[in-house]
């Protein structure tokens, strides 16, 4: 299977993050998390440590399934800074392979012109950053491979959608019961 990477930048949004990589290991999709910058320990928006699995330097890309961008600020700003992870990006979106950002982070994707003639979602405020794409203001957006999520309080929907894009609805079914979602 497959590895799917989600990206941690300083200041990133701590719900946004954790609840993704906690809802795709419940359903057995391998995620791991990548500090941006050599050191493993990045801190997030709220103060909040987190030890990432790897960096960024020892992602392999070509054998990625998902590549997730969580929010936060200055987190968003910080990944749309990250030449290297931008690059990545536009490899993985002119591939057609799945990508996923929420909150503040779909604005990485939308200046890099990966959201152009998309329907996309993001944080109240960033709409400017979706250059070409049609704005829903919806708590998660699927438009093909490309999944936007609007802010914290879609991180549950956000990931739910990731996991029925990769596996199935029963998948997300198992995953919500074991939560007490539904």
């Amino acid at each position: 299977m497959k590895l799917s990477y989600l990206f941690l930048a300083e200041g990133f949004e701590e719900l946004e993050a954790l609840t993704v990589v906690d809802m795709m290991r419940r359903a057995g999709l391998e995620t791991r998390t990548v500090s941006i910058v050599s050191e493993k320990i990045v801190t997030g928006a709220h103060g909040i440590p987190v030890t990432a699995d790897t960096t960024l330097d020892k992602v392999d890309f070509s054998t990625a399934q998902w590549l997730i961008l969580p929010g936060g600020l200055p987190g968003a700003t910080n990944l749309g800074h990250c030449a290297p992870l931008i690059k990545a990006l536009k490899a993985h979106a002119a591939a057609g392979k799945p990508l996923a950002a929420i909150c503040a982070a779909p604005s990485v994707l939308g200046a890099n012109g990966i959201l152009k003639n998309r329907t996309a979602t993001c944080y109240p405020g960033f709409e400017s950053f979706l250059q070409g794409s049609a704005i829903t203001g919806h708590m998660v957006e699927v438009d093909g491979n490309i999944i936007t999520g609007k802010g914290p309080a879609a991180a549950i929907d956000f990931a739910s959608a990731i996991i029925l894009h990769s596996l199935d609805k029963a998948s997300v079914d198992e995953v919500r019961k074991g939560m007490l979602l539904d």
